[in-house]
Parts: structure tokens; C-alpha cells; sequence
């Protein structure tokens, strides 16, 4: 196949993209093993497909994800995300994806512009509109350019990047940002001109724990005994926690998390970005993929964690609570987390954004990677010298911080 013979698009809506062409790019069957439930079937359909890949499953880049996004005007014009995804064709087939938004400001993305924009501003630019490849308010590593399998990945890659500079010009973006991308895809896009930067998360790694008591045996003797005080503290006052996923998800446990993370989002961020009817739509869609941590007090519920489900990862997103007790987050948000990793034999535990406190409950710091494309060129050479220094910084911190683990040394015996 030629460069000649792929064609590359624009829509406004996940919905003008049919399902099974979008998750063919994203997520094919073949990868997804749902979540553990179904291996074997998976496997086999793979098989008769003749198609099978070794890629985990990612639930935030499936359709259903971005579709209960778009459909509930969580990220839509009016919020300030005005989608513009860019599909590659050869022929008559998306060959390729990059999921995109023309933005209007920087909130929801995690991997903070703000002091660019205030320069370019201060210096007469214009930074909005901007383009974002990312998933809407969901900090998580994953693929941004989305590739069917059986094609030429490296020329698909390629067109869908001059693509997105190609869209930055025709919408008169000031710039293009490809965040939380995966290692592989970020060195790509370094060599087609994007500057590279850097950022931390906070991982929980299974290192094939039988449970969370050998997880604990991991653990030097202060963080293992902190540990335990943490969760029988977290529980004291009567609190019960629940697992909830598939059709144990009911609208009154969505009702009961959304007066949650409307509670400490208002607190955390003014205006929390998720409207009710998008857990509704993921309910409807996704529910396989997604664990409720619960915790109940009294008869009715008080606190939860929502999580999702991949094929080798378990993603913490949101959480809130409406009566505040000592631990609880922890023994919610953390510890469950790694409870359920654990029984499922998950790879790991990503936490989402920032939080040097989740070291101490086994969680290491992880780099993660993020592209940029800026049009100006004044702007492009200052925000390339920022980065490199901004590197630097963040190996470092990295080193220093994976240094106060808490895992015991061979000379430290549980107890």
C-alpha cells in the first residue's frame, strides 16, 4: 500500500464512526478476552478470525467509552470539547483513528498548559482553539493512534500524524497534544516533529500475589503494620465495602456515586465534568468494565470508587464520599483495588493523576508520556527548551521517589 491511496477525514461525532470499525482499530475482539470472564471464547474467535493479537484490552478507547462521553454532553461544543476525529481510509476501510478535540481551553486533560498559554497570550498569540488527542477527563496510558490490525501500521501511524498537523493548520489551531501515549507512539511522533514531555503516575505493579496478605508480606515491617491499622481503622464505625460490576450495577448505585462525585468534585474542581447520564450510558454499555468499590454505613451508601477494567489493568478514575471517616479513602480507592487486582490476576493497579501519599500503600511512580505539536515557531523553541529541562526533572524525581518504596529489604521478616 502507497501513502497515495489513504485518504484521511474529519467527523464531529463518535457517533458517524460504526462501533465495529472504530473498537477494529481500537480494541478487536481478539484483544479483549473480556476482561477475564471469557478467555477461552475470546481466544477462539480470535482464532477462527485468524487475527489474533497480544494487545490488552483498553476500555477507555473503545466506542462505547467515547460514545457515553459525547452522548451525554459531558465533552461536547458547549463544554468546550468539540470533537473533530480523524480517520485514515485505504479504500473503502478505516485503516486508522486518532480520537480528537478541538478545544477551548485546557481543563479535563491532565497534563497541564496553562503557563504556555499564558506566555503565547501575554506575546500577543492566540492558544485557543487547540487540538487534544486524548480520551475526555481520563488520565490513563493508551493508544492515540489507533491502527487496524492487518495493515501497515507504520504508514497508517504515519499519515494519521501528518494528519493531525494537517487539522491544526486547516482549523487554525495554535498547537496539537497527543497525551498519555503510550512510550512506542510518543519516540514515533518525536521523529514527526512533536516535542516529547514527560510526567508521574502512581502504579501498584502484581508481582503474582496469591492475596493481599502476601502482598502485605512484601512490605517492610512499618509500612505492613501502617498498612493494617489503615484498614481495620477505615472499617470501624460499622462501614461494609462492596464489589459491584456487570449487573450488580444498578441505577440506585449510580444515583448514590454520582451524589458522591458531584459532592467532592464541587469541592476538588468547581464543576465537576461528568453529568449523570454518561454512568447511566457505561451502565448500559460497559458494565463488564467497570468495578464500583462501595462502602455502606447504616443501610445506605456512603462512599465509592469508580474503576475500569482492562485485560491486564485495573484503572482507578473517580471517587467520593458523603460522610468522611479515617482511611477510608485509602481502604477504598487503594486497597480494594489491589484486592481485586489480585483475585482477577491483573498486571497492575494505574491510580490516576498525581498523589506522592500512594507510595506508602505500594504504589511506585510511573512515566508517562505525552507529544506536542506547536505551530508557532517562537513558541515551539521556548516550550522545546521548558521540556528538556522538565525531563530532567522528572527522572530524577522518579529515581528519588521509587528509592522510599516500601518493600521490605531481604533482611526484614513479616510479622
Amino acid at each position: 500500500m502507497a501513502s497515495s491511496e489513504i485518504s484521511l477525514e474529519t467527523v464531529s461525532s463518535v457517533s458517524q464512526i460504526p462501533a465495529d470499525q472504530w473498537d477494529a482499530c481500537a480494541n478487536p475482539t481478539s484483544r479483549r478476552s473480556l476482561n477475564g470472564h471469557d478467555k477461552e471464547a475470546s481466544s477462539s474467535l480470535a482464532t477462527d478470525l485468524g487475527c489474533y493479537s497480544t494487545a490488552p484490552y483498553n476500555p477507555f478507547v473503545s466506542h462505547a467509552f467515547f460514545a457515553a462521553v459525547e452522548k451525554s454532553d459531558s465533552a461536547c461544543p458547549r463544554t468546550g470539547w468539540g470533537p473533530r476525529h480523524l480517520i485514515a481510509r485505504a479504500g473503502e476501510t478505516i485503516a486508522g483513528i486518532v480520537p480528537c478535540y478541538l478545544k477551548s481551553h485546557s481543563r479535563g486533560e491532565y497534563v497541564f498548559d496553562r503557563g504556555w498559554a499564558d506566555a503565547f497570550e501575554r506575546a500577543g498569540g492566540s492558544y485557543y482553539p487547540k487540538l487534544q488527542a486524548s480520551v475526555p477527563f481520563t488520565p490513563a496510558t493508551g493508544p492515540r493512534l489507533l491502527v487496524r490490525d492487518g495493515t501497515d501500521t507504520e504508514l497508517i501511524r504515519g499519515a494519521l500524524a501528518a494528519g493531525l498537523v494537517a487539522l491544526c493548520e486547516a482549523t487554525e489551531a495554535s498547537s496539537v497534544h497527543v497525551t498519555f501515549t503510550p512510550e512506542a507512539e510518543w519516540k514515533f511522533l518525536a521523529e514527526r516533529g512533536f516535542l516529547q514531555r514527560t510526567d508521574q503516575q502512581f502504579h501498584w505493579h502484581n508481582q503474582g500475589y496469591t492475596n493481599f496478605e502476601d502482598f502485605l508480606g512484601s512490605l517492610n515491617s512499618r509500612h505492613r503494620k501502617a498498612m493494617r491499622r489503615e484498614r481495620r481503622d477505615a472499617l470501624a464505625n460499622g462501614i461494609t465495602v462492596h464489589w459491584l460490576t456487570g449487573k450488580d450495577i444498578t441505577e440506585e448505585a449510580w444515583d448514590a456515586f454520582f451524589d458522591f462525585y458531584m459532592e467532592t468534585g464541587s469541592r476538588k474542581w468547581g464543576r465537576p465534568y461528568l453529568t449523570r447520564s454518561f454512568f447511566s450510558l457505561i451502565g448500559e454499555t460497559m458494565a463488564n468494565d467497570v468495578l464500583l468499590v462501595m462502602a455502606r454505613r447504616n443501610g445506605r451508601w456512603i462512599a465509592g470508587a469508580i474503576n475500569f477494567i482492562g485485560s491486564d489493568a485495573l484503572f482507578g478514575r473517580n471517587w467520593g464520599a458523603i460522610e468522611h471517616h479515617p482511611f477510608l479513602h485509602f481502604e477504598v480507592c487503594y486497597y480494594q483495588a489491589i484486592d481485586f487486582a489480585i483475585q482477577r490476576g491483573l498486571k497492575r493497579v494505574e491510580a490516576g493523576a498525581q498523589g506522592e501519599h500512594k507510595i506508602a500503600r505500594g504504589y511506585l511512580p510511573q512515566t508517562t508520556f505525552s507529544a506536542h505539536y506547536i505551530a508557532d515557531p517562537s513558541l515551539r523553541r521556548a516550550v522545546r527548551d521548558y521540556l528538556g529541562r522538565e525531563r530532567q526533572y522528572v527522572a530524577e524525581a522518579v529515581r528519588e521517589l521509587t528509592g522510599a518504596a516500601p518493600f521490605r529489604k531481604s533482611s526484614d521478616k513479616p510479622s
